[in-house]
C-alpha cells in the first residue's frame, strides 16, 4: 500500500507542491476519487493543491474549522504518529528525523494490523480487495 512520505525542507510552496505530487503517487494507477477531505492547514490552502484538484476532477471538502472530528481518520494518525514516533524520538538533525519517521511509517502502513481493516495490515488488506475484485470480474 502506497501512502504519504512526509515532505520536509523548502518552506510551505514547496510543501503545497510536494502535496500534489504525492497524491499523484498514491493514484497512481487507481480510480480517481471524487473528492478528498482536508483540513485548513497551509499545505492544504493553497493555488498549487487547488489546480491539482481541478485538472484532475477532485473536489476538495474542506472541514469545518475547529471540527477535527469531521476528519477522523487523519487525525488518529496523527495522534499516532506523534505518540508513538514524534514523541519518543530526538532528531539530531533532518536526515535522522527522515529516517526515523520512514521506519515508524513502513511499520504502520506495512507490518502493522489496523482495527479499520478487520485486523489486517493495510498490504494484506489490498492484497484480499485484489482477490475479491479480481474474483469479481472472472468469466463464468
Amino acid at each position: 500500500m502506497e501512502s504519504l512520505k512526509p515532505a520536509t525542507g523548502g518552506g510551505v510552496e514547496n510543501v503545497r507542491i510536494q502535496v500534489g505530487e504525492a497524491l499523484d503517487r498514491v493514484l497512481e494507477g487507481a480510480p480517481r476519487p471524487r473528492s478528498i477531505t482536508v483540513d485548513h492547514g497551509t499545505e492544504f490552502q493553497s493555488r498549487a493543491l487547488e489546480d491539482w484538484a481541478y485538472r484532475r476532477g477532485v473536489q476538495l471538502d474542506f472541514i469545518r474549522p475547529g471540527k477535527p472530528i469531521e476528519n477522523a481518520f487523519i487525525e488518529s494518525l496523527n495522534g499516532r504518529l506523534w505518540d508513538e514516533c514524534l514523541n519518543v524520538h530526538q532528531f539530531a538533525s533532518i536526515a535522522d528525523a527522515q529516517i526515523k519517521i520512514e521506519a515508524w511509517r513502513l511499520d504502520y502502513n506495512q507490518r502493522r494490523p489496523h482495527g479499520s481493516l478487520g485486523h489486517l495490515t493495510p498490504s494484506e488488506f489490498v492484497a484480499q480487495r485484489q482477490a475479491m475484485t479480481t474474483a469479481e470480474v472472472a468469466p463464468v
